[in-house]
């Protein structure tokens, strides 16, 4: 588990840091507007959100990618007893 955890969580933060770097290459975070509102947070608090916000996307892909990877043993390895 822990080894799929780092599977998951290392590619997941280099990708991240990637798109933080495009993303905000073309956007300045004093003009980006949430819900119609502008963003009033300075400059780094953008920065520290946009990645942790790029993270938990490219980890909830890479998290569905590991779960589709599951052979059909490991599936039914964790059936409940009460289902046979």
């Amino acid at each position: 588990m822990r080894q799929r955890l780092m599977w998951v969580l290392w590619p997941s933060f280099v990708v991240a840091g990637v798109a933080e770097i495009a993303f905000f290459t073309l956007v300045d975070p004093q003009e980006l507007y949430l819900f119609g509102e502008p963003v009033y947070f300075s400059r780094m608090a953008t920065y520290s959100i946009g990645f942790f916000g790029f993270w938990a996307v490219c980890a909830a892909a890479s998290f569905f990618t590991c779960f589709l990877q599951r052979s059909a043993k490991e599936v039914n390895a964790h059936r409940h007893p009460a289902a046979h």
